[in-house]
């Protein structure tokens, strides 16, 4: 259990909130779309133009760049729409990018329609004001993002290049596929990446992994939990020795190597027993697994009627059960996110606070090294107290207490930024002691 007596949240007017997001690129949406409205024509975004630089290298040959056409989704459709019925995981479908790990992310953010709203802001559409602008929110490293795109989408020979129109007309997963692949760089910089990025853009919330190797024992229990706090979950499938990780379809009907998003949690009633169950989804919206408890499994039969029709949908729409001794075989670890790890505590009367510090390792400065080093006491340091006015966490008292590091991109391009090894130790200080000289070590490697 975490608890706290200070605020956790930040001033509505601060830049880079919700309430304020900072302008991607000095962009502002609102002054570009009346500015549009005023002149009557059309929004063309010259910080992502529609040309190569904006796909990125080695996705496209030479040749096939030279037939790229960009177009609106009104030259294409009759009646396009943002939506269509709300949003669903089953409105999106994996184009030329290996971003299966972005979209496994975005699969599950339609679970969330708080989150939803924070990342696709109302007040846009095809309709009313329409002239070919549109924005999205996403949360990178501390600060909330305001991304301004235009509408027009790359076509190779006539197909739609990347995440297209699933229901036909409908184009929110497509557009803001282009605000992600403009705040990385270009579409190209999409290529391969983790679950939790997309996770943490999407929330600015805390991620946590859980290594399914050796599972805790109340790893299911925890899922739940976090699947009824509206948390976002995602999962990497095992990549067999020997087996071209790319894109191979294994017997068991799993992808190798690929991001799956997680979509359900539940316990049902088998036989004598109770199973607890998975569901996941390929975001390739098709190809699934075929062993016990998928969707023409013999182990449905044995679940009443009511229950079977409310939890199983027999079609290739890449989503399938698995049983938790399964799922924690087939696959390496699950991604949780939320705003606040809720999902952590057993106990409903839990308070979560949350504290941001930025610093850096300076040459020379504050740059220690690792705990070999005689210097690594120039690290930057920071003391918590994990103590309120109602309860001192110092005592025999269970708390939870989350630290997360993150390092921020060195360009514009997520791909071909250099990524530094960085790494945390925490220390437990005895309450004896009012200034920290004397620890016992508790490393924990990044």
């Amino acid at each position: 259990m975490s608890v706290s007596n200070e605020s956790a949240h930040p001033s509505a007017d601060k830049q880079g909130t919700l309430g304020n997001p900072m302008k991607f690129k000095g962009q502002d949406f609102e002054l570009l779309r009346n500015l549009c409205l005023i002149s009557g024509y059309r929004f063309r975004d010259g910080i992502f133009p529609s040309n190569m630089d904006s796909i990125g290298p080695d996705l496209l040959t030479a040749e096939e760049l030279s037939r790229v056409e960009w177009v609106r989704p009104g030259s294409q459709h009759k009646k396009p729409h943002l939506f269509v019925h709300g949003v669903s995981r089953f409105d999106i479908h994996q184009g030329k990018v290996g971003n299966c790990w972005f979209l496994a992310a975005l699969g599950s953010l339609t679970f969330a329609p708080r989150i939803m709203n924070n990342v696709i802001p109302s007040g846009q559409g095809f309709t009313q004001k329409y002239v070919g602008i549109f924005h999205f929110r996403f949360w990178r490293f501390g600060k909330w993002m305001d991304v301004v795109i235009d509408d027009k989408l790359p076509t190779l020979d006539g197909r739609y290049l990347f995440v297209g129109p699933a229901k036909g007309n409908e184009f929110w997963p497509a557009l803001l596929e282009k605000a992600y692949a403009k705040v990385c760089g270009s579409y190209s910089d999409l290529h391969f990446g983790l679950i939790s990025e997309a996770l943490v853009d999407f929330t600015g919330g805390v991620h946590i992994s859980f290594n399914l190797t050796k599972p805790r024992e109340d790893l299911w229990e925890i899922m739940q939990r976090a699947a009824a706090h509206e948390s976002l979950m995602g999962s990497g499938s095992h990549s067999e020795p020997g087996v071209k990780p790319v894109n191979t379809v294994l017997k068991n009907g799993l992808v190798q190597a690929h991001a799956y998003a997680v979509t359900g949690v539940n316990m049902v009633h088998c036989g004598n027993k109770n199973v607890k169950l998975v569901r996941l989804w390929n975001p390739w919206g098709n190809t699934e697994w075929n062993g016990s408890w998928s969707d023409k499994s013999p182990e449905w039969n044995n679940v009443d009627p009511e229950t079977r029709k409310l939890l199983l949908r027999d079609c290739d729409n890449g989503e399938f059960w698995m049983a938790m001794e399964d799922f924690t075989a087939n696959f390496t670890h699950i991604d949780i996110c939320n705003v606040y790890p809720h999902f952590l505590d057993s106990e409903n009367d839990c308070i979560w606070a949350m504290s941001e510090h930025n610093g850096s390792w300076i040459k020379g400065t504050s740059a220690g090294g690792s705990l070999k080093e005689d210097t690594f006491w120039k690290n930057p340091q920071y003391r918590v107290n994990l103590k309120t006015a109602h309860l001192d966490c110092s005592s025999s008292t269970s708390c939870n207490f989350v630290v997360y590091l993150m390092q921020k991109l060195a360009n514009k391009h997520r791909k071909q930024s250099l990524r530094l090894h960085i790494g945390l130790s925490i220390f437990k200080v005895p309450p004896s002691v009012s200034i920290c000289m004397s620890y016992f070590p508790l490393h924990i490697p990044i």
